[in-house]
């Protein structure tokens, strides 16, 4: 008994003195696209009239353990048994050892982004017109761009050739060899913002030359400048979505539909508790996040009856799915709107579920 005892006592010693390379996820906070958070609407639109909405339009995040939080096996083992906890590898949150800061930079640009891109889908699904162009997005530090090209620059072309999407940068500039000058026709940022301002268009254009460097890519090098492209969008009105602390891309959805709701009469939900996720692009087409798990959890727990689910999450999603929530399939905006449809009219018999 003494030896077996003292055994126990090692092992659980053991269990909470060695680290293993684990993080968890767990449900976060949901928030109301439609209500408001800390004091103030989540959705704050002016220039364009609005209307009363009602129920409830929850985007769903995921907490995360810290990149520098190290698990002991004894939290390993009681995660994966929990219902309402995840433990992943450590690499799945934090590949090629990304700091908690840089995750945070990059969740927090990409939150930048599905805004934009929530509040374009919406005001497309609204025939609202939406002026866009190809911006300069980033610029690596210690690149041949570095001090020719800015953030946010607008390019107009490159070597004479018309831009019309980001990815018709990478194409031109990858015609040349590494060594060689490629132009970039650029309104620079500056211009652009007063443009902006003053609401008139910017005219004045600037040629900008650049000498390609090689990539680092294995194998047949390609010609880079260091820059990645991106889209930039003007709206015949204004809307702020003010939620702080929250990072990552799978709020695009939610967002989109809470826009569409304040500027359409009645309300999308018929005041039914509809949860989701997903990220969306500028045409509306809704892709897949990570934590469905969790999201759904969360969402119940806070009241959801219904939970839009990116197609693409769907099986993964419907392995587990909390008591009392119906999960919605959703490909595109369309297809959301067509459910919230059908969930105010109470005709949900045809709704498209999930499956395993």
């Amino acid at each position: 008994m003494l030896a077996s005892t003292l055994m126990l006592i090692a092992l659980l010693c053991a269990g909470v003195l060695i680290p293993v390379p684990y993080a968890e996820m767990s449900p976060g906070p949901t928030v109301n696209t439609l209500g408001d958070h800390d004091g103030e609407p989540v959705l704050q639109i002016s220039g364009r009239k609005t209307y009363a909405t009602s129920g409830n339009l929850n985007m769903t995040t995921v907490r995360v353990t810290s990149a520098d939080y190290r698990m002991n096996l004894v939290e390993a083992v009681y995660g994966w048994l929990a219902h309402d906890t995840k433990v992943v590898p450590h690499d799945t949150l934090y590949p090629d050892g990304k700091t908690e800061e840089q995750s945070t930079q990059e969740n927090a640009e990409e939150f930048s982004q599905s805004q934009e891109s929530a509040k374009v889908a919406a005001l497309k699904e609204l025939k609202v017109p939406v002026t866009s162009w190809v911006i300069v997005s980033t610029v690596v530090k210690g690149s041949p761009a570095e001090g020719r090209l800015h953030a946010g620059d607008v390019i107009k072309a490159v070597d004479g050739t018309a831009v019309k999407q980001p990815g018709d940068v990478a194409k031109l500039v990858t015609k040349h060899k590494p060594g060689e000058k490629v132009v970039f026709t650029i309104v620079p940022a500056k211009e652009q913002a007063a443009a902006e301002k003053a609401h008139k268009t910017a005219t004045g254009t600037q040629d900008v030359a650049v000498t390609t460097a090689a990539s680092d890519d294995s194998g047949q090098k390609r010609a880079i400048v260091g820059i990645s492209a991106g889209t930039d969008h003007t709206f015949p009105f204004t809307v702020d979505i003010k939620l702080a602390d929250v990072g990552g891309p799978s709020a695009g959805l939610m967002f989109a539909l809470g826009i569409y709701d304040k500027l359409t009469p009645g309300s999308l939900t018929g005041g039914t508790f509809v949860a989701g996720t997903g990220t969306i692009d500028d045409d509306g087409k809704v892709g897949p996040i990570g934590g469905i798990e969790m999201k759904t959890v969360g969402a119940r727990s806070q009241g959801a009856r219904y939970f839009l689910t990116p197609a693409e999450n769907c099986a993964a999603a419907a392995k587990d799915t909390p008591s009392g929530l119906r999960l919605v399939k959703v490909h595109t905006i369309d297809d959301a709107l067509g459910a919230l449809k059908d969930i105010r009219s109470g005709d949900t018999a045809g709704l498209p579920s999930c499956t395993k």
